[in-house]
């Protein structure tokens, strides 16, 4: 029976490779057991709550943790066997490579819901995880470039010379694409003080739109028109930005005119039957009204009211309702609207002649 053990195979004896596969399946089986009663103890718990994250450790035990521990199984039950130098090092940079894939993807995952937790504790969280994307997108290519850069160093290699190369590269790069970073560095602006956000209506200079998105580089406006129109962050906060989405009531102010032959008595009512007219509306607030002026060809009113709500639908239908309402009290008090019209007063003597 001795001699069966001390058989060799591939540099190994029957008794190494019995002792690799036993404790390759020991492990097995012991990460499976872990692994079910972790796993349904976890949905367990989060099937009782109301928090996300414990749905979120079980989404990274599931999908990375679990992995990295077969892997590992795998990987130290070769190494109690005795295999060649070249074989070794194949091993170990295997394992290496998967082991650094598996722990960026946790350390990803995590650095990515720590951002969308701190979102979610704000409001309107749907249209800040949109922008948070390209903030993922700069966060993620930073952590796998850090683990590129540790899987190297560990594989033996010096990274002091890599690392120089890469601050070199990048004042390269920086010099190259100053408008890119121009942009990138605007798009932080844009995420962390929130000028505008997703859903936001805006008027940049003379271009009004709805914000669609929000990339990294570039920020997409649908106009009134329909079409989208596509401006740099760089131009954005370089520009006067009008967001009338944070409007919480709009002031409307108007004008009337009224001709030079309208009685004195009847000028001194204007103002009290436009405020009533006014006041009868909901959602609208009365500020002021005044005989303003006296123009070329008419005695002008100035009026000014304020919309409790910041929707321009309602604000156009109760300025509509407003004006009919105004036009039916000056025909019913016989009060003329001025227009631009020339009188030529002719004296009886000339008529005469």
């Amino acid at each position: 029976m001795s001699h069966i053990w001390n058989q060799v195979y591939l540099g190994n004896s029957v008794q190494s490779w019995v002792t690799a596969v036993v404790a390759l399946m020991v492990a097995m089986t012991a990460i499976y057991f872990i692994k079910r009663l972790l796993i349904v103890r976890l949905k367990a718990w989060s099937a009782r709550t109301s928090t996300g994250l414990d749905d979120f450790i079980v989404s990274v035990t599931e999908r990375s943790v679990v992995p990295l521990m077969y892997l590992a199984a795998v990987y130290f039950s070769i190494r109690t066997l005795t295999i060649s130098a070249t074989a070794d090092k194949v091993v170990h940079i295997a394992y290496l490579f998967a082991f650094t894939f598996f722990v960026l993807r946790i350390l990803s995952a995590v650095i990515r819901e720590a951002i969308f937790s701190f979102i979610k504790s704000k409001t309107e969280k749907q249209e800040k995880q949109k922008e948070a994307k390209g903030l993922l997108i700069i966060v993620n290519i930073v952590i796998w470039m850090l683990g590129i850069v540790f899987l190297i160093d560990n594989l033996g290699y010096d990274v002091t010379t890599i690392i120089a190369g890469l601050g070199i590269g990048g004042i390269a790069i920086a010099l190259a694409a100053q408008t890119i970073l121009g942009d990138l560095f605007s798009y932080f602006v844009i995420f962390f003080d929130r000028p505008f956000k997703i859903g936001d209506f805006i008027v940049v200079e003379d271009k009004p739109g709805t914000v669609e998105y929000i990339g990294i580089k570039t920020t997409r406006l649908k106009t009134l028109g329909g079409e989208q129109l596509i401006c740099s962050n760089t131009y954005l906060t370089n520009s006067r930005v009008h967001n009338f989405k944070r409007m919480e009531e709009r002031r409307i102010a108007f004008k009337l005119g009224v001709t030079y032959q309208t009685p004195h008595a009847k000028l001194r009512r204007i103002p009290g039957i436009v405020k009533e007219i006014i006041d009868r509306k909901s959602e609208l607030r009365f500020d002021r009204g005044h005989f303003s002026n006296f123009g070329d060809f008419s005695l002008d009113f100035e009026f000014v009211y304020y919309v409790l709500s910041p929707d321009y639908a309602l604000f156009m239908n109760k300025q509509q309702d407003i004006y009919l309402d105004v036009a039916e009290a000056f025909e019913r008090e016989g009060i003329e609207f001025a227009y631009p019209t020339q009188t030529v007063f002719i004296p009886k003597e000339e008529a005469a002649v």
